[in-house]
Formats: C-alpha cells, structure tokens, sequence
C-alpha cells in the first residue's frame, strides 16, 4: 500500500511540474527558449546551502537572475557580473523545487529550469 501511494504521489507530482505559473506567465521547461543556452550549468543539485551557476561568457553583464519558489514567490534576485554566480540560501529556503530565470534588462526570460533544495 505505501508503495502504491508513493507511486500516485510521483504522478501528480511529474503531471503538476509540467507547469508552473511564476508572476502570471507559465513556464514551458520542456520548450527552449533559445538555441544556446547561456547557463552551462548549474550544482550541487540537489542543494543544501548554496547553488553555483555557471554562465556562457557571452552573456551580458545586465542579464539578471532571479530564483522563485514553487509558490512563485520570488527568492532572489543577483545581477549577473561574472561567469559563475553563486546564491546562498537563507533561513527562506526549504526542501523543494526552485525556479530560476535570467531575464534581460527589459524583463523578457532568457533561460529558465529548475533546481531542487535538499535541507
């Protein structure tokens, strides 16, 4: 029985992460917003106190990150200066997914996925 529930719980779950809504605007993360990515990569993930980024050295110095919780609440918010940004998590940050976006100087998202938060 608890592998049954366990099993249903995964469902909903991988069903309700195919969308998420952050401040109105849904997020498709199976669709690419662009063909080079300007995140190579993101760790530790899971993470437990911080997540490094590392950025394309392309990208441009007024591209910002932000990070949103499941909820969309956003979490933060770091302007990018260098090829890796690291985000450090306070007392805010519980297990879970996170969202994070890098938006250009006018707002529109760049890049976006989703990390997760093991505490």
């Amino acid at each position: 029985m608890k592998i049954l529930y366990r099993s249903i719980l995964w469902v909903f779950f991988a069903i309700g992460c195919s969308c998420f809504v952050v401040n109105g605007n849904p997020i498709d993360f199976n669709a690419s917003v662009s063909s080079d990515n300007k995140i190579q990569r993101f760790y530790p993930n899971p993470a437990t106190q911080y997540i490094h980024f590392q950025m394309d050295p392309s990208v441009d110095k007024s591209y910002t990150l932000e990070v949103f919780n499941f909820m969309g609440r956003k979490m933060s918010s770091q302007r990018v200066t260098n090829t890796k940004l690291t985000i450090y998590f306070d007392d805010n940050y519980y297990r879970g997914l996170y969202i994070y976006q890098l938006k250009d100087r006018s707002g529109r998202i760049i890049e976006s996925g989703k990390f997760q938060v093991a505490r």
